[in-house]
């Protein structure tokens, strides 16, 4: 199950756009800076194509300028 966190930086003016286009994403949490136009996300997927998929859809976002890659963590599978 990958988790990820995320900075992402909207484009100018755009924050609270990203904001609500971030919320809309059920497997992304949001949390806004309160000083910064930058927005911290934490994803959680079921597996890594989801999460591949996922990030597709939040790179694809209008209001999104870029993200980076803060942590990532993956529960590896019991064999």
């Amino acid at each position: 199950m990958p988790i990820k966190s995320y900075i992402a930086y909207p484009f100018e003016g755009k924050k609270d756009v990203l904001i609500d286009d971030l919320n809309e994403i059920k497997q992304c949490e949001v949390i806004p800076s309160k000083n910064k136009e930058i927005v911290v996300v934490v994803t959680e997927t079921p597996s890594n194509e989801e999460d591949i998929k996922l990030k597709e859809l939040i790179d694809n976002l209008e209001s999104l300028k870029m993200i980076s890659l803060v942590s990532g963590f993956n529960t590896p599978k019991n064999n």
